[in-house]
């Protein structure tokens, strides 16, 4: 991995981004190869934030199901926010498939377990709303999910298109590509104070350097909400295990993405290096000191579950960690500006989905930075 300096002078650049994690990273890469000067910092070092912490699961299923969505956002906002994902996904491999290893990037089919029986009904209308919008997708009944799976479970919806990366790989691949078209990275470096001149940006760090740009991008995740003057998020704590290197990886049907419908629901994968990786059992509140504590019952808990589906599995946990997401109350990402920041743009990827919301945050902010806005924008805008 690539190493950055902090901010020691007075810098100039067209387009400062705040936040170097994989939202930031994808945001500059894409402002870099339409042609801007383009400069990031991070209080962090690089990809040390939620970049670190991301399970990589990558689904255009939106944690909010499409039933749901629908009445809060309208049957076409809702549809397109979808199939918006759903082509991030398939970008995103295109982009790792440029870089070394692929960043581990892997095309996986996804299961989504009704985690109770009542959660039947609701299964069904969704395979058949995502089905009137193009989407490919099986509705298994138990049999179908005993024989495949090798669990118990009354119904399930089995999507082809899902994936897994190495988000923290991709974000030094992308911001080491940004610096060879000649971007500024400078990590450990803190934004103490922001001002909107009537022609950009002046932001100040703690060392006392200033950045001067024309346009500025907040992609700090849960992080900016201190940059707007009303709340967009609620805060979350989960958590995340994976095991010890297994002899025999060929567990489940297809290696497929696995998630419940449950509220908070638990999801698993499988890695390159023949580990399982689980996480959820979310909690809904922001203490790090707090969730930090209960690491080691909610791994007992992640444990358990896994175990009441694969009882013949031997999972020994290698690794755990928490960490801290935000949601939305409609499921989508906030993307665009506010009329309280000039010259500021929100990459801000919340939820489940947080790095296709990123893949889109960077095409969305790019193409308007770039004088061709999108009508997409306006399903992501804070005026929602």
């Amino acid at each position: 991995m690539s190493n950055y300096p902090s901010l020691s002078s007075n810098h100039r650049t067209d387009i400062a981004i705040i936040g170097a994690g994989i939202s930031g990273a994808l945001v500059a890469w894409h402002l870099c190869r339409a042609g801007f000067d383009v400069t990031v910092v991070d209080k962090r070092h690089v990809g040390m934030g939620s970049t670190a912490a991301s399970t990589a699961l990558l689904q255009y299923e939106i944690d909010m199901p499409l039933h749901r969505l629908i009445p809060l956002v309208g049957e076409k906002s809702a549809a397109r926010s979808y199939q918006l994902c759903a082509e991030a996904i398939k970008k995103l491999e295109e982009i790792c498939r440029r870089f070394d290893n692929n960043s581990g990037f892997r095309f996986r089919p996804s299961l989504q377990v009704a985690s109770y029986k009542k959660d039947v009904a609701d299964l069904t209308r969704e395979y058949r709303l995502r089905k009137t919008i193009g989407f490919k997708l099986q509705l298994w009944e138990s049999k179908e999910i005993k024989n495949k799976m090798g669990f118990d479970a009354d119904a399930a919806l089995y999507s082809t298109l899902g994936a897994e990366m190495d988000a923290y790989h991709l974000t030094h691949q992308l911001l080491d590509s940004c610096r060879r078209q000649d971007a500024a990275v400078f990590d450990n470096t803190r934004v103490t104070a922001i001002k909107h001149l009537k022609k950009g940006i002046e932001l100040k760090t703690e060392t006392g350097a200033m950045i001067h740009a024309r346009h500025l991008v907040i992609a700090s995740g849960y992080e900016s909400q201190q940059y707007i003057p009303f709340k967009v998020q609620d805060l979350h704590a989960t958590y995340a295990l994976v095991s010890e290197p297994m002899p025999d990886i060929t567990l489940w049907h297809r290696r497929c993405l696995i998630w419940e419908t449950a509220d908070p629901y638990m999801y698993m994968r499988t890695t390159d290096d023949h580990r399982i990786l689980i996480g959820g059992k979310d909690d809904n509140f922001y203490n790090p000191d707090k969730r930090d504590s209960r690491i080691p019952l909610k791994t007992k808990q992640l444990i358990k579950s896994f175990s009441k589906k694969f009882p013949t599995i031997p999972l020994k946990p290698d690794f755990q960690w928490s960490g801290t997401f935000a949601s939305t109350k409609d499921g989508l990402p906030y993307i665009g500006s506010i009329r309280q920041r000039p010259h500021t743009f929100f990459a801000l990827g919340f939820g489940g989905n947080g790095i296709t919301f990123s893949l889109i945050a960077a095409e969305l902010i790019t193409s308007y930075l770039s004088g061709q806005e999108d009508a997409d924008l306006k399903i992501f805008s804070f005026n929602r």
